[in-house]
């Protein structure tokens, strides 16, 4: 049986003061009227049945995910007791997984994606997956790009391996981490380099296998902690296995050590919408190139984003290249090249006991 993973367990700082501790960006509605949750669970239904998806998140933010998608239950969510990045949150799922189903084919997706056309995701997950359980391969998707973005991973193009149907398979060469601005024009313009999407996909016995391989003190522990699933001790497994094993990435711990990974190219629409600037990209601009969201009066402004999830009125005069956001009881002033201080700025707050209320 086909399983869609999501994980959602970022925190989402970067759109702060709109995403905080307490309502990270995976159930902000930023695209849509949806949530970017119920966004991701909507797009892959024609595929993969409600029954058979999980949702990987931390324990404080199930109550969240309950009320964001009123369809899901507490048997939809494999819950983490805190943050150890995706290697473990992948593990923890897979070994649930093979758990319940032996065969188990793992579609892995992030929570906090905007991907159109959904109709194209859904043939290159359907071919991947049909790959990943008769060759128990490890596939990733791969985007090509539409810009030369620092921001993200890359993954070079080995040999094209096979063509199914619609989707084009190549073994992976290399990944590439985030790169300097002259590194991601060469990339761009040698149109053999893919974005890394952080979507999967393959067995939950293949990748179980794969982190076992190329971590072995991990492997040893989610098959450890795998004997108490079903049991009274599992949640106590659970954080005993979370307090032990390495924070490290997916990427960094298996799919950089093993070379045996294919990668579809996906010729569509998608964008991590990793900071406020990335709106600009999906919502529609004034005459002045201003995203306007909320009660706003802009005169003279330009190239700005005004984001007014509150009361009352945002107005501006003779301002331009800011991103302005107002959020119950704070307001963001920002020039866009600073954005990327922001986690800087929570620490800031952080510091100070008073001003603790507002991360």
């Amino acid at each position: 049986m086909i399983y869609g993973v999501i994980l959602a367990g970022g925190r989402g700082e970067r759109f702060w003061p709109l995403s905080r501790i307490d309502k990270p960006k995976q159930f902000l509605k930023l695209t849509s009227d949806k949530t970017m949750l119920e966004e991701t669970i909507s797009r892959v239904r024609p595929l993969i049945p409600l029954d058979a998806v999980r949702i990987v998140s931390s324990e404080s933010m199930s109550g969240h995910i309950l009320a964001s998608a009123g369809y899901l239950d507490e048997k939809h969510i494999i819950s983490e007791p805190f943050g150890r990045n995706t290697c473990l949150a992948i593990g923890l799922a897979a070994i649930h997984l093979v758990k319940e189903d032996p065969d188990a084919v793992m579609t892995v997706l992030s929570a906090d994606h905007l991907i159109r056309p959904a109709e194209k995701l859904l043939k290159i997950l359907e071919d991947g997956c049909a790959i990943a359980q008769t060759e128990q391969q490890l596939i990733t998707i791969g985007i090509p790009p539409t810009r030369p973005d620092t921001a993200y991973g890359y993954i070079k193009l080995g040999d094209e391996m096979r063509t199914r149907h619609e989707s084009v398979v190549y073994k992976v060469s290399a990944f590439a981490e985030k790169p300097k601005a002259v590194v991601a024009q060469e990339y761009y313009y040698s149109r053999r380099y893919l974005w890394n999407s952080g979507m999967f996909i393959w067995t939950a016995r293949a990748i179980l296998k794969a982190i076992t391989e190329c971590q072995p003190e991990m492997g040893r522990l989610l098959d450890e902690y795998g004997k108490s699933i079903g049991t009274a001790a599992e949640m106590e497994a659970r954080r005993h296995l979370y307090q032990k094993a390495a924070s490290i990435s997916i990427d960094y711990a298996v799919l950089e050590n093993t070379g045996d990974v294919l990668v579809i190219k996906a010729d569509i629409v998608w964008d991590d919408i990793g900071s406020w600037t990335a709106l600009e990209r999906y919502k529609e601009l004034d005459g002045e190139n201003n995203v306007l969201v909320g009660e706003t009066m802009p005169l003279d402004t330009f190239e700005t984003t005004i984001y007014n999830n509150a009361d009352g009125l945002i107005a501006t005069l003779g301002v331009s290249d800011l991103v302005i956001v107002r959020s119950d009881n704070i307001t963001l002033v920002a020039h866009k090249t600073r954005l990327d201080q922001i986690k800087a700025l929570l620490a800031r707050l952080k510091e100070n006991e008073s001003t603790q209320k507002y991360l």
